[in-house]
């Protein structure tokens, strides 16, 4: 039987796209317990908060709230655990550089199933000052009252 092909988001984090400058965005492997994937399925999660550090040049999530499984029993894990990050050498090198050389942190931005496996995406992140995210805002707000005006301008045609 062929391998039933999935690509769903499970969780994104739209706070982090208004807090900071993001780059260099980067998927990696979640390394996750039988229960935390079920539950994560469930979407009983958060990404809140949560960052991504290099120890020992591995790296980790610290943060990532994945709420315990209703139905599990003795399995259930600690709910804040720092879970691993499966990525090559090289491209923790590259992260473990960035985040030791300058002001940057590196967030994760989206949890999504490939063919059945929970991955991460991240980025590096870079803080925005009040003003930028003001601007931020004036820009959002823009962006709907152009659509909410495309959206009376076409109800007018009809």
């Amino acid at each position: 039987m062929a391998k039933k092909r999935d690509s769903s988001t499970l969780l994104e984090n739209r706070k982090a796209h208004f807090l900071y400058f993001l780059s260099d965005f980067m998927v990696a492997g979640l390394v996750l317990t039988g229960t935390e994937i079920k539950s994560l399925r469930a979407r009983n999660a958060s990404l809140s908060d949560s960052y991504v550090y290099v120890r020992n040049r591995e790296a980790y999530i610290a943060n990532m709230h994945i709420a315990p499984y209703k139905d599990g029993t003795v399995y259930n894990v600690d709910h804040l655990r720092d879970r691993k990050l499966l990525l090559n050498r090289r491209e923790i090198d590259k992260l473990d550089s960035h985040l030791k050389g300058s002001s940057c942190t590196c967030v994760p931005t989206k949890v999504f199933l490939k063919n059945g496996f929970a991955k991460v995406e991240i980025a590096l992140a870079k803080g925005k000052q009040a003003h930028d995210k003001r601007e931020a805002i004036k820009k959002r707000d823009d962006q709907r009252a152009m659509d909410r005006g495309m959206k009376e301008g076409r109800k007018a045609d009809v």
